[in-house]
């Protein structure tokens, strides 16, 4: 079990930057992966960002050339560099860790940060 806890979320103008921060705490045995996503009103979580355990990145293409993820070396916190945020990066942005247990993945999400970017 992994406990999750994101911050940084605030509201910016349309070309301004933030950083969001991912705190997590438990057992990283088995550590898959450590993600970003977000879910805006009325719409699907989707995943913006992913670093694979080894190093591996992956953007979405609404995310790539705009956001970095990045970790610490204890992998126990993760960072979304944002900028040039426009209207539609509003959202609710979630971390996930993501286990490999028994075959399966298991995800561990937090409670979600609020960015609002304005017009």
């Amino acid at each position: 079990q992994v406990n999750v806890v994101e911050s940084g979320g605030a509201s910016v103008p349309a070309g301004g930057s933030l950083s969001l921060s991912c705190a997590a705490s438990g057992n990283f045995d088995g550590l898959f992966a450590m993600a970003w996503h977000r879910q805006a009103p009325g719409r699907q979580r989707q995943m913006v960002a992913r670093i694979i355990e080894g190093g591996l990145v992956y953007y979405e293409d609404c995310a790539k050339g705009r956001f970095t993820i990045s970790t610490n070396g204890a992998k126990n916190t993760v960072y979304l560099q944002m900028r040039s945020l426009k209207p539609e990066d509003t959202a609710v942005y979630y971390c996930d860790y993501i286990m490999r247990a028994r075959g399966d993945l298991h995800h561990n999400w937090g409670q979600g940060t609020q960015v609002t970017v304005s017009a």
